[in-house]
């Protein structure tokens, strides 16, 4: 059994095999975590809501959505197991976890949820980036059925005039896409694609939303806290 890595890794590069490096730059840690906690509460993510966390990594993110959301409302789909394991160990601790009951898949794929999730939110920070247009097409047409047809995936990715021929996993090299390649991959899944205005030190923010989702949050410009605190009080 690996032993589990510790500390910041501040003097790490990305990928290295350090439960915060292998996801990303060690720097950038904890603001990629604020970055995507403070989209999705912007977007209109509240505790009751169910939310699928695609390649959850080391818990970047889920460090900030489990304790936030309701008892067994986040889901993350993993493959590389130890990476889970490091995050509990470091960054959730196992009491949480007992106490938010959050299921972790081990797979590359949905094909460990048979019964819809009956999920009401979708994030797949900086794994677009990284995949062929076959995974892509794979995750986008596994994840729809358990999606609210309310519901919405929030997704990062490289944007070029260009689209990448690469295929499967990339990682740690990086693929590039044209918006409308993954305009077309998402209706294809019964997804409608946007670009959000939502800043990302190195990617592009789009949303993949079912066809009842309530985009005003999202339209008309920057995704704003406030514009979310109006809606909610009813301004």
């Amino acid at each position: 059994m690996k032993s589990p890595t510790r500390g910041l890794a501040l003097d790490l590069t990305a990928g290295e095999d350090h439960y915060r490096a292998y996801v990303g730059p060690p720097r950038d840690y904890d603001l990629v975590s604020a970055m995507v906690f403070n989209l999705l509460t912007c977007a209109g993510l509240r505790q009751h809501h169910r939310l699928l966390d695609i390649g959850c990594g080391s818990l970047r993110v889920g460090r900030l959505l489990i304790p936030y959301l309701n008892q067994g409302n986040y889901f993350g789909v993993e493959p590389n197991q130890w990476l889970v394991d490091d995050g509990i160990a470091n960054e959730t601790g196992t009491d949480l976890v007992k106490l938010k009951s959050p299921t972790f898949s081990f797979k590359s794929s949905m094909e460990d949820f048979q019964s819809p999730l009956q999920l009401d939110y979708a994030i797949a920070q900086s794994i677009f980036s990284h995949c062929g247009t076959d995974l892509i097409e794979q995750w986008l047409s596994q994840v729809a059925p358990h999606m609210k047809d309310t519901g919405a995936l929030f997704a990062t990715f490289l944007t070029d005039t260009e689209d990448s021929k690469e295929h499967g996993w990339i990682y740690p090299g990086c693929v590039k896409y044209r918006p409308e390649t993954l305009s077309a991959l998402a209706a294809t899944a019964g997804f409608e694609f946007r670009l959000l205005d939502w800043a990302h030190p190195r990617q592009s923010w789009a949303l993949f939303s079912k066809n009842n989702y309530d985009s005003s949050l999202i339209d008309g410009g920057t995704v704003s806290w406030n514009r979310c605190v109006a809606k909610t009080l009813g301004q």
